[in-house]
């Protein structure tokens, strides 16, 4: 898990009127929830909270949120963007312990696709159904990132996510509905040429 540090202060002042002062004085609204204590209004840092957002890891780590000098662990749960500027709206973030149980999303990084035999010897073309994946799993057990590795993965096969190695303690959240949702994440098919020249 990366180590990532969020300050933020108690927002007194709610409502439309008080959010839109805050953005124009580099706030961003946003809400801690979550655990046994009553839902907390903060202000961030427009500026600290978009440096934190342009490392990808951010989105899928346990955060240290410092609210006053008093610290908590949170995930962050929701972004509200501007529909047309580069601005953040809002953003919520929910508390969590080592041991919570908490559903995210997290990038699927593809490794080896350049190398991958259906594409070097079969001719085949690598497809991805998904770029990234809703799991469950421990806060102390949340992963950057689900990498899936296609150097064995041979021309004319689907890779699904039961094909999936997770890391411990990691279940892909459409498999607890059952087998049927066992969905393609990536596949390696022949290419319409490769397929008519074999024909011939």
């Amino acid at each position: 898990m990366s180590d990532f540090s969020v300050s933020a202060v108690l927002r007194e002042d709610q409502g439309k009127g008080a959010s839109r002062r805050l953005r124009r004085e580099n706030g961003v609204p946003a809400i801690v929830y979550g655990g046994e204590a009553a839902p907390v209004a903060i202000t961030l840092k427009a500026n600290e909270l978009n440096k934190l957002l342009e490392s990808e890891a951010f989105y899928s780590s346990v955060i240290t949120l410092d609210v006053a000098g008093n610290t908590e662990t949170v995930v962050l749960k929701d972004l509200q963007r501007h529909p047309s500027k580069a601005m953040i709206w809002h953003a919520d973030f929910l508390r969590v312990s080592a041991d919570s149980k908490i559903k995210a999303h997290v990038p699927l990084h593809f490794i080896n696709e350049e190398s991958c035999v259906g594409v070097k010897t079969g001719g085949g073309k690598v497809t991805h159904q998904l770029t990234s994946l809703d799991i469950v799993t421990t806060a102390d057990h949340l992963p950057e990132f689900i990498e899936v590795d296609l150097a064995a993965v041979e021309v004319g096969t689907v890779v699904h996510l039961s094909d999936l190695k997770l890391p411990e303690g990691v279940e892909a959240l459409a498999l607890t509905h059952g087998p049927e949702h066992d969905t393609a994440v990536v596949s390696v098919l022949a290419q319409k040429g490769a397929e008519e020249e074999a024909a011939e």
